[in-house]
């Protein structure tokens, strides 16, 4: 399982970076009638959001090479096969979009949401081996699992403006953002202040916000909305953190 885990990091990265129109394809903000821009919806994260891949997939080639390591523990055994999923859906997502099938998208990336979710339990069930596996696996993993969540709802979004839903989008919008704020602090509150999914949904909204206070597609409620959400998500999973710890300490 540990090669399997290589192989499927090395998929991951080609095939993204192949298919995102790097090289071939089309890029993916063009992709699909250009239905996942930055401008498609009013809860799609201004460009630059995206830059966030990077990490993900530096951090997902340093698991595949820690994994690989002797010494591992059981938290490896359980965590690999889920990781693997979540390797190889992303590309799948990138294959589906460049073939410009968005409600298809849709039930890979939340496939990839769910797989993520598993991971985040199975990392709290089996606690870090120590410093380096905090930063490697759980680092790379809420990251991934925290963006994602911000990238469902957009994809959901501009799977559902491309069937003609644009009435009251504002509302919706800002509803969504109040689901994305509650699901925020959710993972804050099942993890004891994880910061890694924290830093993600912060890093999405901020840009979400951008993108509509400025752009093509400007709306102040939603924008503010935005804010207003990646604010409650840090300071509660700052909060609980801090709590947590305060805890230990007097326990």
């Amino acid at each position: 399982m540990k090669t399997v885990v290589v192989v499927s990091a090395v998929v991951a990265v080609v095939v993204s970076f192949l298919g995102s129109g790097a090289w071939i394809g089309t890029p993916i903000a063009e992709a699909a009638g250009g239905a996942l821009s930055a401008t498609s919806t009013l809860v799609a994260p201004a460009g630059p959001a995206f830059s966030i891949w990077s990490v993900i997939y530096t951090g997902l080639i340093a698991y595949a090479v820690w994994q690989f390591l002797p010494g591992r523990t059981a938290r490896h055994d359980a965590l690999r096969a889920p990781i693997v999923a979540s390797m190889l859906l992303n590309p799948a997502w990138i294959l589906v979009i460049q073939f410009g099938q968005v409600w298809l998208s849709v039930i890979v990336i939340v496939a990839l949401l769910l797989v993520l979710v598993r991971v985040f339990v199975l990392m709290q069930q089996h606690r870090p081996e120590g410093v380096a596996d905090a930063v490697i696996t759980d680092g790379t993993m809420g990251i991934y699992l925290g963006w994602v969540c911000v990238a469902t709802i957009a994809n959901v979004s501009a799977w559902l403006v491309s069937l003609g839903l644009t009435s009251g989008a504002t509302v919706w919008a800002i509803i969504v953002l109040v689901v994305a704020a509650g699901v925020g602090v959710f993972l804050a509150q099942f993890s004891g202040g994880a910061v890694a999914p924290m830093l993600a949904i912060v890093w999405g909204l901020g840009w979400l916000a951008q993108g509509r206070f400025s752009g093509e597609v400007v709306d102040t409620a939603v924008a503010w909305a935005a804010v207003l959400a990646a604010a409650v998500v840090a300071i509660a999973t700052v909060g609980i953190r801090v709590r947590g710890r305060r805890t230990v300490s007097v326990g």
